[in-house]
């Protein structure tokens, strides 16, 4: 009896559709930590110095710029991860075809 996975065939059109949600979501999430550890650090370093914090530093200076590079990367893995995923299943299915 034959699953219902083994009649789907891969679609390339698929693969920049997961690739890009999840660079999205990737991007949003490191975004997110990024930024709350460098408000903890920016209000540390503020209250070490006696000054009042300056959160522009947070958002511009350190959550951006790593949110920027920690979504190229995961832009860059999710790719190769999704193209390995497509021709590893279209292979599969061809074989399961012929037997």
């Amino acid at each position: 009896m034959p699953s219902q996975s083994s009649n789907r065939t891969p679609h390339w059109y698929g693969i920049p559709v997961r690739v890009l949600l999840i660079t999205f979501i990737g991007t949003l999430l490191c975004f997110a930590v990024t930024l709350l550890l460098a408000i903890f650090g920016t209000v540390i370093v503020s209250a070490i110095r006696g000054a009042h914090p300056d959160m522009r530093i947070a958002y511009r200076l350190i959550a951006l710029p790593m949110a920027l590079v920690g979504g190229s990367i995961i832009f860059i893995a999710a790719s190769i991860l999704e193209i390995r995923h497509y021709r590893q299943t279209k292979t599969l299915a061809a074989i399961e075809k012929i037997s």
